[in-house]
């Protein structure tokens, strides 16, 4: 199974002469358990692309899946949740709150969903990026390398594998 897959996807933004199709009947599919790089130049769709497969943008046409759910049509409510569990982002510009420090920074996503995460999880996660001497420092505080690793952690703490729920249960 794919963690996700869109088919015959294309995205429309306005109408008529003025429409720019950002995407045009476009079929993908990311496996599970990897990483996967989405390059091109400035303009041609990337963040659409990554938008319309976390439900961020409702597609004009195809269907989006998410771990073999059709979200095409599911509802805000639905999306926010299945974002919340199921979907970590590594925004281009970090998205990190400057008042908190990258410990907390990495626990919001599951704080937000309701879930106490273990200390445990969130210091592996930023072992795993390089970042276990700077679990309390704030994102000015950091360069801007390591701000992206704080991201990368971020996005890894809400994955829903057997790794982070062993990292869980540890006392």
């Amino acid at each position: 199974m794919s963690a996700g897959e869109l088919r015959g996807v294309s995205l429309v933004y306005g109408r008529g002469n003025t429409a720019v199709h950002a995407l045009n009947n476009v079929t993908v599919a990311f496996p599970s358990r990897s990483w996967t790089a989405v390059m091109g130049p400035s303009g041609s769709g990337k963040s659409t692309l990554l938008h319309c497969a976390a439900g961020l943008e409702r597609a004009t046409q195809g269907r989006v899946f998410v771990a073999g759910q059709d979200i095409s049509d599911a509802s805000d409510r639905e999306l926010t949740r299945l974002r919340r569990t199921a979907i970590g982002f590594v925004f281009q510009s970090f998205n990190l709150i400057g008042s908190l420090t990258a410990e907390q920074n990495v626990a919001l996503p599951l704080r937000l969903a309701g879930k106490g995460p273990s200390r445990r999880a969130v210091r592996e996660v930023l072992a795993q990026v390089g970042l276990a001497d700077r679990l309390r420092h704030r994102p000015p505080e950091l360069s801007g390398g390591q701000q992206q690793r704080v991201a990368i952690a971020r996005a890894m703490i809400t994955r829903g594998d057997p790794v982070r729920r062993r990292a869980d249960r540890r006392p």
